[in-house]
This record gives structure tokens, sequence and C-alpha cells, in this order.
């Protein structure tokens, strides 16, 4: 089913991290998340496209599935600064950090059901927290392994993640709710759970792929100018690579004329959309040459290698300002450290729709109110509300194992 374009040019991207803070914070990080939050409202809010030109707009080019992959993969930096950094936590501590982690997921899938209660039946955006939830128990078995085997892992699942979504997706159960409430876990919970894994908007087998990359760099010495720098470099070079290779294969190679071969009910105009606007939600199953594609939540192995390599660049660099003008970041530093209270209170005011008709409006309101609020709560208490409440939940899970195995 291809991607259809809202009146507002609504996308289904976003994500929050709601990954456990380090000790030593650094703030580059949390700019990072503030920048993919940023972009994530624009994406939701403004349009996608000019009505004069009928092309992409530049919002929508800059940000449109980078939003999602950045903070799938700042989770996983998350998660990785929170097991240890680069001293990898071990036997009893490695137990309770698992303990920890699964606490959050739950939470995070709870809250995010609880709020698709809310949504339209044709939402505005699509809510990731609950594909969240599952990113967190799908990443339990590799929280603890080292930067080499998480580099291999995430690369095996680049190839093998594109492949499950591809030949499963036609003859799993299609769903009918794109955000998933209680009412369809409970009905239909075969249905969700392919969603969530499989068939939805964030397939759990392919963003499990940004979380371990995420990891692997949140094992590195992420203060060490040399790994910022690196990681600037090597994510330019990393995107560049799946851009180019792509071109090459869908025009040079003829990728697009075997596009239109394998779908006659397609023209260049569709798969045109395909490649700028994404799928709706998962691209068409025809023929494999689908997978050469880069556009935003497609899902290939391409896509993924562009969203780590965007997501390793954004990093570096938001890590590289905040050695010299950590000042300057502020804002977006205060949105950062609480990314899920003001994820979700934009996923309320969006799903009350009144930013159709004014969306440049709407945009300036949800960001403004956000930056302000982000800035006073930062100041004055630290980690946002939500934060705060399934971050102590969480360190009470870890709290409970680590006592249960010295009274043991």
């Amino acid at each position: 089913m291809l991607h259809t374009r809202h009146p507002a040019g609504q996308a289904r991207a976003a994500a929050p991290s709601a990954g456990p803070p380090a000790r030593r914070r650094l703030v580059g990080i949390d700019a990072a998340r503030g920048l993919a939050l940023l972009g994530m409202v624009s994406v939701h809010i403004l349009p996608s496209w000019d009505p004069e030109t009928f092309e992409a707009t530049a919002q929508w080019t800059l940000f449109s599935g980078r939003a999602a992959a950045l903070f799938a993969l700042l989770a996983g930096v998350g998660l990785a600064l929170g097991s240890g950094g680069t001293r990898v936590h071990e036997g009893r501590r490695a137990t309770a950090d698992r303990a920890g982690l699964l606490v959050r997921a739950v939470l995070i899938t709870a809250l995010g059901l609880l709020i698709n209660q809310l949504s339209p039946g044709d939402p505005p955006a699509y809510n990731i927290l609950v594909y969240y939830g599952v990113f967190f128990l799908l990443a339990l078995p590799f929280l603890h392994l080292s930067v080499r085997a998480l580099l291999a892992w995430a690369a095996g699942l680049a190839v093998l993640g594109p492949v499950l979504v591809h030949s499963l997706g036609p003859v799993l159960p299609g769903f009918t709710v794109y955000n998933p409430g209680l009412a369809e876990l409970v009905t239909e919970p075969g249905t969700t759970l392919a969603q969530l894994l499989v068939t939805g908007s964030y397939p759990g087998v392919t963003y499990l792929v940004y979380l371990l990359a995420g990891l692997a760099l949140g094992r590195l010495d992420l203060s060490a100018v040399r790994t910022q720098a690196g990681l600037a470099i090597g994510g330019a070079a990393l995107a560049v690579f799946s851009a180019v290779t792509s071109w090459l294969l869908l025009h040079p190679l003829g990728g697009i004329e075997r596009l239109l071969a394998a779908s006659p009910s397609l023209d260049r105009g569709d798969v045109q959309d395909v490649l700028v606007y994404g799928p709706d939600p998962v691209l068409p199953s025809a023929t494999w040459w689908w997978l050469a594609v880069t556009g935003p939540h497609t899902n290939t192995p391409l896509a993924l290698l562009s969203g780590v390599g965007t997501g390793a660049l954004v990093l570096g660099l938001c890590l590289l300002v905040a050695r010299r003008a950590g000042h300057v970041l502020l804002p977006l530093v205060a949105a950062g450290s609480m990314t899920l209270t003001l994820y979700s209170a934009h996923l309320l005011g969006l799903f009350l729709e009144l930013h159709y008709e004014q969306p440049v409006l709407w945009f300036l309101v949800h960001v403004l109110v956000g930056t302000v609020f982000a800035v006073l709560w930062h100041r004055a208490r630290g980690q946002g509300p939500l934060e705060r409440a399934v971050g102590r939940a969480a360190h009470a899970g870890r709290d409970r194992v680590l006592r249960h195995r010295l009274n043991s």
C-alpha cells in the first residue's frame, strides 16, 4: 500500500528516547535528541509537499524517517551508558540492568497503549512508544555484548530484518488500526504482535538495527574528540555510500524499470512517491528490487545503513559543538533531556486535530511551548516528569535485583 499524502502533509515518523541518564551526562547526546524531536514535530505538522511545485518540502527531505532512526540510535546509546558505558557491567549488575530495562519497556509500552486510546482512526502521526517497548524487550539479550559483537549483529539484522519484512509482510494478518491500543492488544494479540514486529510503521525486526548500533556507539569513549570526529566523518561516509549505491541500483542498473515491470498497477509517479514519501506503511512485495530503495520508513538494508550513518553524523556533530559552545545548545539540550514527556504531550496535542488549517502556527506553538517548558523544568528539576517516573521505577527494579543477590 502506497503512502497517502495527508492534506497537511503529516508524516508517520518520530520517537523519543527513554534511556537512563549517564552519571556524567554528555549534553551533546541530549542536544541530538532535541534536534530529532524538533525534526519530528516539523514532519508531523508542517506540509510534506509544496502545493505550487508539488515537490517535497525541505523539512520533509531532511527529517522524514531520519528522526525515528536517530531517536532509536540514541536510545541504544542511552542503554549502553546506563549499563556501564566503556566498562560493561557483569554479574549481578548485568542482571540488574536487564531487570531495569524490562521495567522500562513495560512502562513505555503501557504509556503508548494508553495514549493510543485517544488516537483518531486516521491519526496525524504514528505513535512509536508501543514499538519502543518492543525494541527494548528485543534488546535485552544484546545489552552487555561487546562493540564488535553488537556491530556484527546490527550488520546481520540490517540484511535479515528487511528480508523478513518483505517476505512475511504479505502472509501475516493485516492490521486495521495504525496506533494499536489496549483493545487491539486484547482482542487481536496476534495481529498486534505482527504489526509491532513486522508489518507496522516501525517494525522491531529492522529498528533493532538502530538500537544495536547505538549500543555499540555508547560503548565507545564518547567524550574523546577523536571519537566524536570519527562519528561525524564515518556517519557521513556511510550515508553517502547508501545513497550512491541505491542510485546505482535504481538507475544505471535498471532497478526502476524492474519495479515497474513487477508492479503493473504502479506508474513512475507512484514509485517516485515511495522514494520520496515512503510506503504506507510497508513496501510492495512484488519484487526484491524494492530492497534497493532508501526512502523514509522503507526499512531496507540501504535505508537502515543511511539511518545509522545520519544518526552517527548528527551525534558526532552535536558532541563536537557541545565541547566549545554548549550554551548555544541549551534549548535542544533541555528538550532532549525529556523527550518522552514532550513527545507524549505533542501526540496528545496532535490528536486534537487543530493544526491542519494553520500548520505553521501550530508548529510554532508546539515548539515554543515545549521548549520553554523544557528549559524551565530542566533548570528547576532536571529530568522531565515522565522520565523521572519511569526512571525511578526502573531503578527500583534494578535495586531489588541487587539487594536480592546480596542477600542470597
